[in-house]
């Protein structure tokens, strides 16, 4: 076996202790791994769907990049269909993996700029008295279930792990950096399916904006 250098020895100690020293600082912040026990399901690049106002070309309000989704639309958009009555929106919503039953989770990495307001960046659609199960939202720089509570303050223009685990007929848990957030009641219904991007809600900004990369859909089997 090769020995190494005094130099490469502390190096290696050095390391050790910084890995060690983040091992730590996450266990006293509580923090997990939500997607232990969940299975990573296949994600093709057909199953993102990208729906924008309808008048304008996808690229004028969406790009891939570096394996980066950057997502943004402006509050005098329009829908995303000639007939919707919704606010404008650029979303992506996964195919390919609607579900009515079972212990589902979506997780990806998001990035919102400055005066990015409200607006929601990610939902679970399907409800009984409501059209979402879950809005994920950004209002003056706070990162929000629906209107309240506050999930995390200050999240510009940083990176963070969103994991959302919709147990449906039970509960839904939102976790922020492996740390839970939130854990809401289910609002019912029969289909779901996970969608993440801009969509406007009351009192938007004129331009809203939200990058995601690293995109997972994980179910756990009993």
């Amino acid at each position: 076996m090769a020995s190494i250098s005094l130099k490469e020895r502390a190096c290696l100690i050095l390391t050790l202790q910084l890995i060690n020293m983040a091992d730590q600082a996450s266990f006293a912040s509580g923090a997990i791994d939500p997607t232990e026990g969940f299975v990573s399901l296949n994600l093709k690049p057909s199953d993102f769907s990208v729906q924008t106002p309808y008048d304008v070309p996808t690229d004028e309000r969406y790009s891939f990049q570096n394996g980066i989704h950057k997502l943004w639309v402006y509050s005098t958009d329009k829908p995303h269909t000639p007939t919707s009555k919704t606010k404008p929106r650029t979303e992506i919503r996964i195919l390919g993996h609607d579900y009515s039953s079972g212990l589902w989770q979506f997780e990806g990495y998001g990035y919102i700029p400055t005066g990015t307001s409200g607006v929601s960046i990610m939902q679970i659609f399907g409800a009984s008295q409501h059209a979402t199960t879950l809005m994920v939202r950004v209002y003056n720089g706070s990162l929000t279930y629906y209107t309240s509570p506050v999930l995390v303050p200050n999240i510009y223009n940083k990176w963070f792990r969103l994991n959302v685990i919709h147990d449906v007929g039970k509960s839904v848990k939102v976790y922020i950096d492996g740390i839970l957030k939130h854990q809401g009641p289910n609002r019912g219904g029969t289909s779901h399916y996970f969608k993440f991007g801009v969509y406007a809600q009351e009192g938007d900004s004129y331009y809203m904006e939200s990058q995601w990369k690293d995109i997972r859909v994980l179910k756990k089997h009993n």
